[in-house]
């Protein structure tokens, strides 16, 4: 059940993405405008999967969702360039969000969850890095400021690593705090 904090919590942060949004668009920023409002969209997903799947999310998941919507967005208004570990971050929460997925998923089928999160978290990872260097590749050729950074090998390498490090804490931590997504049923 949504506690009033955490609709008032999803209420701010969706405020704060209209608000990046807002700011990209006054900034003619179109890779902040693109994230602010997929973001935007996303943060609606939590209620989308509680009718579609059955589940219920506590308060916490969903403001964690919606946070990493948030950082990301945030991320494109400059702290991807200017806070160097920004993406690191990034890297790390979305991985959290992919691999609880994959866990939360795995265990109500009654599978082990350990070698599914890490192989699909580092295959989304994976995918994720070619997808923005085929973003930044087309915009580039087209003379259009690209809505996805690609900032070179190395770049890639530590996100790949941080993506794995957050399929690690999924893994560490994933009985005790995604347990209540396992049962069928509410």
């Amino acid at each position: 059940m949504q506690t009033t904090v955490g609709r008032e919590a999803e209420r701010g942060i969706r405020y704060a993405l209209l608000a990046v949004f807002i700011v990209g668009v006054r900034r003619r920023n179109p890779g902040a405008v693109a994230n602010a409002a997929v973001a935007l969209a996303a943060t609606y997903l939590p209620g989308v999967a509680e009718r579609r799947y059955d589940v219920e999310f506590q308060t916490w998941q969903r403001v964690y969702l919606e946070s990493a919507m948030f950082t990301h967005a945030v991320g494109m208004l400059g702290p991807y360039d200017d806070v160097w570990w920004w993406d690191h971050l990034t890297h790390t929460h979305s991985a959290t969000l992919v691999g609880g997925a994959v866990f939360a998923v795995a265990r109500r089928r009654g599978r082990d969850p350990r070698p599914r999160v890490v192989a699909i978290v580092a295959c989304a990872g994976v995918l994720w890095e070619i997808g923005e260097y085929i973003v930044h590749a087309v915009a580039n050729r087209l003379g259009l400021e690209p809505l996805l950074v690609t900032y070179g090998r190395a770049d890639t390498l530590f996100d790949l690593v941080f993506d794995l490090v957050g399929a690690l804490l999924v893994l560490m931590f994933g009985d005790r705090i995604l347990g209540d997504l396992e049962q069928d049923g509410r």
